[in-house]
Formats: structure tokens, sequence, C-alpha cells
């Protein structure tokens, strides 16, 4: 398999968690956004989307992250990132879908772009809007975490629901929003960051983060 993304990307950091908590091995092809590599010919005729991750597996090439995350989970069904339990598996999607779908289509860099370059946002002013749609999900989704009585995993151990939130909390410290305010989250974020295959998927170790040049 291929994965075709950007260091920095939530949606390419959801797929390399996955990828690591099933052990499945990859080919990390980096595919810079501030550029707009994704945008030119080469990429588009493959990914009409213009997005990454892409994942090219099995002769095809796949995009869309949460469609690429179930399809992992029924392609590779060992190490399952979704509980076997029907209310277990509601209560993923709820917290999950709640971050994929609040969160990520107004915090996503060509949004961002537009904010800066049509409506002339300074950068304060779009930390700010990136701060107000945080809090507006993340809250309710402490609060749930709270109902729930979770500790250092949503359920017993790390699945669909981490693979998601933790690109987003990683994106949320970058902007100075303050997770350890949620402190279900700020738990489930410390319990996976001590484990290897997050480690091996994060920003920071990825071969196209500039500070690991040479």
């Amino acid at each position: 398999m291929k994965l075709y993304g950007y260091f920095r990307s939530s949606t390419s950091y959801r797929l390399r968690i996955a990828l690591e908590l099933k052990g499945l091995g990859y080919e990390n092809v980096p595919v810079n956004l501030l550029t707009s590599e994704q945008k030119g010919e080469a990429f588009t005729s493959r990914n009409p989307f213009a997005s990454v991750p892409m994942l090219e597996a099995d002769g095809r090439d796949r995009a869309q992250s949460m469609a690429l995350l179930e399809w992992l989970d029924e392609a590779y069904p060992f190490k399952p990132l979704m509980p076997r339990d029907i209310e277990a598996r509601y209560t993923v999607r709820e917290l999950t879908y709640a971050i994929a779908t609040e969160l990520h289509a107004p915090l996503n860099l060509p949004i961002l772009k537009y904010l800066k370059n049509e409506y002339g946002q300074s950068q304060d002013a779009i930390d700010t809007w990136y701060r107000h749609w945080l809090a507006r999900t993340l809250a309710p989704v402490e609060a749930r975490l709270a109902q729930l009585d979770t500790g250092d995993f949503l359920l017993d151990a790390p699945g669909l629901f981490e693979t998601v939130l933790l690109p987003q909390v990683y994106n949320a410290r970058r902007f100075k929003y303050d997770i350890d305010a949620h402190g279900h989250i700020a738990q489930i974020e410390a319990a996976c960051l001590a484990l290897p295959a997050f480690q091996r998927a994060h920003p920071d170790n990825q071969p196209d983060n500039p500070e690991n040049s040479a």
C-alpha cells in the first residue's frame, strides 16, 4: 500500500494511525499541500477530489479518510477499529462523527486560506475562528466522555474514535486551544501518545516534516 499524504494533514494523520494500529505496512508518499501539489493534473487524474489522504491499495486509488477507515476495517478485520457490540459501535460513531463532520470542514486548510485571501482576515482573526469551532464541538464531546466516565480510551483500547480525535487535538494545540481544560480528552491524548503506533504516526516523525530534513 502507498499512502499519499501531508505530514500535518489531520486526515492523513488519521490514516497513519489506523495503519499503524493494524500493523499494516505502507509506503509514505508525501504530497505538499503548501505548494498545492494535490491540485496538479498528475494527482487529480487519480483523485478528482484533489485531497489527501489517497491510499493506493489492491490496484485502486482510494480517497476520503472516513471511507478509507471503514474500508480498512472491513478489508483487514484483525485488530478492529470498531467494537462488535451495537451500542458500543453507536457510542464510537457518535463521538467520532462529531469531530469528523463538525470540525474538519470549517477548519481545514482551504477554508483557512479562503478566509485570509478572499476575506482579508488576519492570522489572529483566523486563529479566533479556529478556536471558536473547536470549543463548539470539543466541549460537548468532553461532556459525553464525562457521562461515560471514560479512562485512558473511549473503550478498552484505542480505535476509530482515538484515530480521529488525536489529529484534531494536535491541531488544537498548534492553534493554542486549551485542550487541558477538557480533562477526559487530555487523558486520552496522553495515553495514546504513549503508544508506539501513535508515535510512529505523529506529524513530528514523518519524512516530509521540514524539521526532519538533512
